[in-house]
């Protein structure tokens, strides 16, 4: 019988113990609260909703919860995060709060209506959060690219590289476009291989790079290209952007190409040069100079060129004066046109050919010579 006493004694006092436990319990989940300013949206299929919610603790102990998602859609997806980490439970200090982030991902087929889905804290604590569909399906499609802007030289390729989204609850088959400036050059590679056309299936996506490249001649500046995907249905499309910072190239050389000349010691000899800028960007303030023999003179017709547009030529003319006492022979002359940013040289070669006068006047000495031997011959040959 006193067995039996202290048996109920005791299990008396363990459903004390245990109610005591689940009071204290209790309070503590009473004192959890989930917050979001935005508990019922409205939305196109296709989004992405984005909620910002706190966990608030106002009980007098840490909780320590996990966290979670119900009675959302199959088909949806979601994250939820806190301090940029996956989470699944969380613990809150008392009096103080932790905020998640959850994103949801409405699919492209869907019907029109209201889902309601609810973020948990534990078992007890829910708060119904909901979604309302305005339109069922899409009608849409996207072309996005991340990097729009490129920039480089006329000689650069420039790869963007897109992503074609179909929103609509049916595949398509897109014909791929793009409105490149004249001489422009732009292949089309829909899943890295060049075509003009491709399909996407419903809800689905297509990567597509755009290689294009700028004609030599181009001149810096920004240029736009629009790319589109067109198809029965429905099209999308988006604007490329190239900037050609130009480039600097000169090219120096003469109307006919020959790089050689004749001229007499002392004579002078005027030589036609045509600078032309090749590159695409303008060249300012070339100059010309000469590496010359000593004692020559080498002076220029204009001085400077204050500017030359990409693709034009400006013609400079050289006048080169030998030497008084050079001697027969060949001699080479250094010409040089320069920018601070670009140069180009020719060598030019100059035949120094006797003066007339002296070339008659050796062939008078000779004859005055072959002359006097003939008289000292017939005055002193008998002798």
């Amino acid at each position: 019988m006193k067995r039996m006493k202290f048996h109920i004694r005791f299990m008396l006092a363990v459903l004390c113990i245990a109610s005591l436990f689940q009071s204290v319990n209790a309070q503590n989940k009473d004192g959890l609260e989930l917050y979001t300013p935005y508990t019922k949206i409205s939305v196109s299929p296709g989004k992405s909703v984005s909620y910002s919610v706190d966990l608030i603790n106002n009980g007098s102990q840490t909780s320590n919860e996990f966290i979670s998602v119900s009675n959302i859609p199959r088909s949806w997806n979601y994250t939820l995060t806190a301090g940029g980490y996956d989470v699944d439970k969380l613990a809150v200090l008392s009096g103080q709060k932790k905020t998640l982030t959850l994103k949801v991902d409405v699919p492209y087929q869907v019907r029109k209506g209201n889902y309601t889905f609810y973020i948990k804290a534990g078992d007890v604590v829910k708060l119904p959060v909901t979604i309302n569909v305005s339109t069922g399906g899409s009608n849409e499609s996207e072309l996005t690219c991340d990097q729009k802007n490129m920039e480089g030289t006329s000689k650069s390729s420039f790869n963007f590289k897109a992503v074609l989204k179909n929103r609509t609850m049916s595949k398509q088959q897109y014909a791929l476009m793009a409105e490149a400036p004249r001489g422009w050059s732009v292949a089309i590679k829909p899943a890295y291989q060049q075509a003009t056309s491709t399909e996407v299936e419903a809800n689905g996506t297509k990567d597509i790079t755009y290689e294009i490249k700028a004609p030599a001649s181009v001149k810096a500046g920004t240029y736009k290209i629009p790319v589109k995907a067109v198809s029965g249905s429905t099209s999308a499309g988006t604007e490329l952007e190239v900037v050609i910072t130009g480039t600097y190239e000169i090219d120096l050389n003469t109307p006919t190409g020959l790089l050689s000349a004749k001229i007499t010691a002392g004579g002078e000899k005027k030589v036609e040069l045509n600078v032309f800028n090749s590159g695409s960007a303008i060249l300012k303030n070339v100059t010309l100079s000469a590496g010359k023999p000593k004692n020559w003179e080498v002076t220029f017709d204009p001085k400077k060129i204050e500017d030359l547009e990409p693709g034009k030529t400006e013609t400079v003319y050289a006048t080169i004066k030998a030497d008084k006492k050079a001697i027969p022979g060949d001699y080479v002359s250094n010409i040089t046109a320069k920018t601070p940013e670009a140069s180009s040289s020719v060598s030019f070669r100059i035949m120094v050919k006797t003066p007339i006068l002296m070339g008659w006047l050796g062939i008078l000495i000779i004859i005055g010579a072959i002359g006097g031997v003939a008289f000292l011959f017939k005055k002193y040959g008998r002798r």
